[in-house]
């Protein structure tokens, strides 16, 4: 995704200012110039609103409203499904204007885009990653805000997302008798994501797995730590056959 927007010549921005529109004159005033951006976003205008926005950017950088149109422009990217444009939007806030009102919103927002840019589980996951992060620093910069349990549920969701992609690894390894391989993502899900619906799976995999490597002693143990971790386990069954094995 290209940030050319926020790199438009200075003369693009001037031409906006200096000539008038079709059936309009332009706003003079900084007040003005966002008020009318501001009518165009809510009738979602979006983009004809951001025209107005980064005139207040250009022409009134110190004005009372330049954190509004940083905040607005932001918005159309979110609203118009520009999610990495969105986040550099919401950062560029936060970096500029650090006393912002839309600062909280703004890191929540940012945290937002990264959770709507998360791919599917089988692919990479660095936005996924980031998407938890700045949820985590929203706790942490805001935690007793009412969207603490917001981020809390994010977190949850997009820690699934990669614990299944571990637990998915260990499974195509398995299938490939990469059998080792196998017990590494599968240890990996135990030890990181414990907290997962996925980490059961991923236990009672291990324990199939040492059984046809034939690792009795280590089968019996990890049987062992299985009991008491998960004593009313849906795999209880099975686990009953392979220890009668």
């Amino acid at each position: 995704m290209k940030l050319t927007r926020f790199l438009l010549p200075a003369f693009a921005i001037l031409a906006l200012v200096s000539c008038s529109s079709s059936n309009m004159e332009m706003p003079k005033t900084a007040e003005e110039v966002f008020n009318e951006g501001l009518m165009h976003f809510k009738n979602e205008k979006y983009r004809e609103s951001s025209k107005y926005f980064d005139i207040i950017k250009l022409q009134y950088p110190a004005s009372a409203y330049a954190d509004d149109a940083q905040y607005y422009l932001a918005e159309v990217n979110f609203r118009e499904g520009e999610y990495q444009l969105g986040a550099f939007s919401y950062n560029m806030l936060r970096r500029v204007y650090p006393r912002s009102d839309y600062s909280k919103e703004a890191l929540f927002k940012t945290a937002l885009c990264y959770y709507k840019l998360s791919p599917p589980y089988d692919r990479e996951q660095e936005h996924t990653l980031k998407a938890i992060q700045t949820f985590s620093e929203f706790q942490s910069v805001y935690p007793n805000d009412s969207l603490y349990s917001v981020a809390t549920q994010y977190i949850e969701e997009l820690r699934h997302k990669l614990a299944y992609r571990e637990y998915y690894n260990g499974l195509i390894y398995k299938k490939m008798s990469y059998l080792k391989a196998a017990i590494i993502y599968f240890n990996m899900v135990i030890d990181e994501y414990s907290d997962t619906d996925v980490a059961e799976d991923a236990y009672f995999e291990k324990i199939r797995t040492l059984k046809e490597m034939e690792k009795t002693e280590e089968l019996k143990v990890t049987i062992e730590l299985f009991r008491q971790v998960y004593p009313q386990s849906k795999y209880n069954a099975e686990l009953a056959t392979i220890e009668a094995k």
